[in-house]
């Protein structure tokens, strides 16, 4: 009863990363719109990490890959990780379109080819699902080293610039939310079949405090209003037309 309540809570709660992600997107296509109409000199995806939210892809898919493999399907961890999924991949596609260069555009094929490839090979092949469980518990170590490592990259362009740029508070607050109450369902579950989602959610959530409290730290730090001042004033060197 336990596992289908905490379960449960986990995908409603869950529902506000995904509108994070959504917020994220929106606030991308704002700004690309604005940009495009000339009102804004600032790119669409600026100060957004690239490696931030190809962990984030890694990580919502390897919990999707984890969830879809374990003995009993667990729903609560796979429906909700394909939508978000999806979503990050628009992010990574956003950031890929916003900026052409071979980082974004390998991020997102990379995550493109695994989001289509494993389900296609787990409904094609279903004995690959005990591989699949292990190469998931793998990639789950693995992957949060990469987002610790992704996070910490995106709070030092946050800290060199002195702006949030397009990163979005609210995705992170609702992200934080989501970790939490992972980590709660993955104490119900058992540490035998919950400390993936532990290790993983317990790595997020400190990262998201880390994050959150660096909009305050924009806001009031003296040092983050110099550092802004000279990126800004560094962009408008570069955006005047030559002399001569």
């Amino acid at each position: 009863m336990a596992y289908h309540v905490t379960g449960l809570i986990s995908a409603l709660i869950f529902l506000l990363s995904i509108g994070g992600l959504w917020a994220q997107l929106r606030f991308i296509w704002h700004r690309k719109a604005t940009f495009d109409a000339g009102d804004s000199t600032h790119r669409p995806a600026a100060i957004l990490s690239v490696n931030q939210f190809f962990s984030s892809f890694l990580a919502f898919f390897s919990f999707f890959l984890y969830g879809a493999c374990l003995q009993r399907f667990n729903h609560y961890l796979v429906w909700p990780r394909l939508v978000a999924t999806t979503l990050t991949l628009g992010v990574l596609y956003e950031i890929m379109h916003d900026r052409r260069d071979w980082r974004s555009i390998s991020s997102f094929a990379i995550c493109l080819v695994l989001l289509v490839i494993t389900p296609v090979l787990l409904l094609v092949h279903p004995q690959a699902a005990h591989s699949g469980k292990l190469f998931s518990q793998v990639l789950i170590v693995v992957v949060t080293i990469l987002l610790a490592q992704g996070y910490t990259h995106q709070v030092a362009v946050i800290r060199r610039t002195g702006d949030t740029g397009a990163v979005s508070l609210r995705m992170h607050q609702f992200f934080l939310l989501k970790d939490l109450s992972t980590i709660v369902f993955a104490l119900v579950m058992g540490i035998a079949a919950g400390w993936p989602l532990l290790l993983l959610s317990s790595v997020s959530a400190i990262t998201k405090l880390i994050t959150i409290w660096h909009f305050h730290w924009v806001r009031s730090s003296p040092v983050a209003h110099q550092r802004r001042n000279i990126d800004r004033a560094a962009n408008q060197a570069e955006n005047l037309p030559a002399l001569g």
